[in-house]
């Protein structure tokens, strides 16, 4: 007889237990499943695929999703608030919010900068945001959705971060912002920019999608990347350094742009309640907002022009398991970073490897490539896709020159170039990059260096 025969019929496995007792043996049986039929130990073979990125879990992340799945909450609930109350902890932060993905998050932190909340300090459209082209597309896709501009400045080799020397080119009287990534896990120059952003009365939004665990030491002080400027945003994106499948987050010490930010989240309303709270202000019926009638339902009362971006409780559950392990999925990605290091020391008349930025102890996404003049990067990266390596670009390259631009290739109205982006264009040329995650074990990292230098070999 099988599980679902005993369900429906007299001998019901479930039938002398109580709630409790009955999702205690279950969450027991996925435990042996889990462990059964998940995370097999892999014996590594030369020419297996080797992934860029993959998620790295055991049976805790699975038990969390059935144990959030058997309450039937679906949309954020206790394991929400658990997961926003440990990853605020583990980021030293006020405030987090916890997102349907880390564009959202993008998405959130740039309208926060819009509210009219923000009085004079508010983003308003033709206002222009100084930012890179060489990254992913939804760190200045919000920019231009709203209908500010964004400012776009070349990035240095092989930091492969923003150019500061080329800050005060890009500054005008309608800057509002800095709105950049630490790119791959990379910092850029908190220090200088953050003093940059306080000299010229700028917001500073930290693209921290690539970079969770990074580190840097701004006077004195060292800090979690995200922390440092006034709104953080990370992505939880299977191949991110921790994931909730999709997922993500945006953090701020700041109370006003906290409220802002949920206010967008959550279709833009007034309400802070939690999900199934009602009355958190105590003046649910009694207060007076815009040309309203007083004593309007403060739960339907929206001060914003907003969204509904939030995630579900399935998705925190995974969260506040993958939490516990984060810490040593940092170190992980520091020693297989190294190890790539050290073991393409000797091709360095070919390749052009990464460079830490000073102050900082990053928390690597990958490991960035660039190759010299008389090296094809297209022969490399076809050569180890062929022996089972992926690899990946820098995102976009040159976000400037995708099909995305047509429609206002050279309109100074919705977006400027500082300089002609030489190195982003190289980037977009010349570079590549593969894989640290902490699933990486020692073997694979070692065949892949030695695909790389058969390649340059070829």
């Amino acid at each position: 007889m099988n599980i679902l025969q005993q369900l429906k019929g007299e001998n019901n496995i479930f039938e002398n237990k109580t709630e409790k007792e009955a999702k205690k043996e279950i969450l027991n049986l996925v435990e042996e499943y889990a462990k059964k039929f998940h995370n097999i130990p892999e014996k590594y073979v030369e020419g297996n695929k080797i992934s860029y990125a993959s998620r790295v879990y055991d049976e805790k992340e699975i038990i969390n999703l059935v144990d959030s799945s058997l309450e039937f909450w679906l949309t954020s609930g206790r394991y929400t608030i658990e997961f926003e109350k440990k990853l605020s902890e583990y980021l030293g932060v006020k405030y987090c919010s916890f997102v349907n993905s880390g564009s959202s998050a993008n998405l959130l932190s740039f309208m926060a900068l819009t509210s009219p909340l923000l009085e004079e300090r508010q983003v308003k459209r033709g206002d222009e945001i100084i930012t890179v082209a060489a990254g992913f597309p939804t760190t200045i896709a919000p920019i231009i959705q709203y209908g500010a501009i964004p400012v776009f400045v070349d990035v240095t080799i092989p930091q492969y971060n923003i150019d500061i020397n080329l800050l005060e080119d890009a500054l005008s009287d309608k800057t509002k912002a800095i709105m950049i990534a630490h790119t791959l896990g990379n910092p850029f120059n908190l220090k200088y920019i953050k003093e940059f952003c306080e000299k010229h009365d700028l917001w500073l939004i930290e693209d921290n999608c690539d970079a969770l665990g990074s580190t840097y030491t701004i006077n004195g002080e060292k800090k979690l990347t995200g922390t440092i400027g006034d709104i953080g945003t990370s992505s939880f994106y299977p191949p991110h350094h921790l994931t909730t499948g999709e997922g993500g987050a945006v953090y701020t010490d700041n109370p006003l742009l906290a409220k802002i930010v949920k206010s967008f989240r959550d279709w833009g309303r007034d309400c802070q309640c939690q999900s199934g709270q009602d009355n958190l202000c105590g003046n649910r019926f009694t207060n007076k907002y815009g040309e309203l009638p007083v004593g309007y339902d403060h739960k339907y009362v929206y001060s914003h022009f907003g969204y509904n971006l939030k995630a579900t409780d399935m998705q925190a559950a995974i969260g506040c398991a993958q939490i516990e392990k984060f810490p040593s999925f940092v170190e992980k990605r520091k020693e297989n970073f190294n190890r790539i290091l050290n073991g393409l020391e000797s091709v360095q008349d070919k390749l052009i490897l990464p460079e830490k930025a000073s102050n900082s102890d990053p928390s690597w996404f990958g490991f960035m490539i660039t190759v010299k003049k008389g090296v094809k990067r297209n022969h490399i990266v076809q050569y180890l896709e062929e022996n089972g390596i992926q690899t990946r670009m820098l995102f976009a390259g040159n976000i400037t020159k995708h099909p995305c631009f047509d429609e206002i290739r050279g309109d100074t109205t919705k977006y400027k170039i500082i300089g002609n982006l030489e190195n982003t264009n190289r980037i977009m040329n010349d570079t590549f990059w593969i894989g640290v995650y902490p699933g990486m074990g020692k073997d694979k990292i070692d065949y892949t260096i030695k695909c790389i230098k058969k390649a340059l070999c070829k």
